[in-house]
């Protein structure tokens, strides 16, 4: 998938430079990884980076060059432009052999659906006329504006987008067309797995806020890693518990929507979209606001705002704050501390190590009278119960 940018120019409570202070977000991109990492950072977000796939380019792939004669063997009636880095890697290759002016003459008499803008604007760039493009910029509209045509007997090319679009070809097959498949690159895991295994362990513990994915052999490659490492289930629980899964688009969040995951999305497949999305949810869904020892607070990730401060806070004593928020003014005995504690104290080091992580708590957070000790009981919030704003 080719995903554009978006001008953050404009500021709006999204793109505001603290709008994702506190948060960590996992980021899977390979292609353009920099840029939306910046947008993140721009908005004050801990990124936590680890590229999932890479793409392998097929300018030299015995099947790319096989489907490029099969096109120019004879009239093509229709051609399914999926991507624009797709589209321009074959011309590219097309060149290499060529073959790039038999091509662009074989694809002049044929009608150019594409996915997207970014497909439609590489349609464009060659000199060539696209014929449509779905609102929604998904495979699944143009299957069905092709099959609510009589195919029978018509020639169409479609351009994969790193994995094979199995059930869109069998569509077409059935319906009578005679499908060319043209495979103009694939995706691979990247070559080093071990931050994308990081990240999952990180979202299984729910040690990261969200995760953004901008491709679905992302999600795929994440899953896969997850399932070889016997992590499948804890990571699918989590990404339906704590942690954000967030998707550029409809054909990004597919994989994940059918394994029965909360997916958000923007309403176009932008990055731009995509950052301003998760700085507008994250601060709505995923802060807990209170007054403690009459001091606003706000829970956020790795951080809590006292009096508009922000304060970041190590694992131990963030996930003792936590479990001392969801129950505002109530004690909270030491054994229940002890059991949120990252790493599972032993037995004879717990109550030491809930005592420090009290202790860096109060002096991370620096006004006296926001955690209590409640003597042989436990710690509480020095707020009235219940008092979450």
């Amino acid at each position: 998938m080719s995903i554009a940018l978006e001008d953050d120019s404009v500021r709006s409570p999204e793109t505001a430079p603290d709008a994702l202070a506190g948060f960590t977000i996992g980021v899977t991109a390979t292609r353009r990884r920099e840029e939306f990492c910046a947008l993140l950072q721009r908005r004050g977000a801990r990124v936590v980076s680890a590229p999932a796939i890479r793409l392998v380019p097929l300018a030299e792939d015995s099947d790319l060059l096989a489907a490029t004669r099969e096109t120019l063997a004879s009239p093509v009636d229709d051609v399914v432009v999926t991507t624009g880095v797709g589209f321009r890697g074959w011309m590219a290759a097309a060149e290499g052999w060529g073959l790039s002016v038999q091509l662009a003459e074989r694809l002049t008499g044929a009608r150019l659906l594409t996915r997207g803008p970014k497909a439609r604007g590489a349609v464009r760039a060659a000199g060539l006329n696209d014929h449509w493009t779905p609102p929604t910029e998904g495979c699944e509209e143009v299957k069905q504006y092709l099959l609510a045509q009589d195919l029978r007997g018509r020639r169409i090319a479609v351009q994969l987008h790193g994995e094979p679009l199995t059930e869109f070809v069998a569509a077409l097959r059935e319906a009578g067309a005679q499908v060319i498949e043209v495979p103009v690159y694939r995706w691979l895991p990247y070559r080093d797995a071990s931050p994308l295994r990081r990240l999952i362990t990180q979202v299984a513990s729910g040690s990261v806020d969200a995760v953004a994915f901008t491709s679905a052999p992302a999600v795929h490659a994440m899953l896969n890693a997850a399932r070889a490492d016997g992590l499948e289930e804890a990571l699918l629980a989590a990404f339906s518990g704590p942690v954000v899964a967030a998707c550029v688009g409809p054909v990004t969040a597919e994989p994940l929507v059918t394994r029965g995951v909360p997916v958000i999305q923007p309403e176009r497949s932008r990055l731009g979209g995509l950052a301003r999305l998760l700085a507008r949810h994250l601060p709505e869904h995923s802060v807990t606001r209170l007054v403690a020892g009459g001091h606003d607070m706000e829970i956020r990730g790795h951080a809590v705002v006292v009096d508009g401060d922000l304060k970041p806070l190590p694992p131990a004593p963030m996930a003792v704050l936590k479990r001392l928020a969801d129950k505002p003014g109530h004690v909270v005995a030491r054994s229940e501390l002890r059991m949120v504690l990252p790493g599972g104290p032993t037995r004879d080091s717990a109550e030491h190590a809930v005592e420090m992580a009290v202790t860096r708590l109060r002096r991370a957070l620096g006004p006296a009278g926001i955690v209590e000790t409640v003597v042989k009981r436990g710690y509480r919030l020095g707020c009235d119960r219940g008092a979450t704003l």
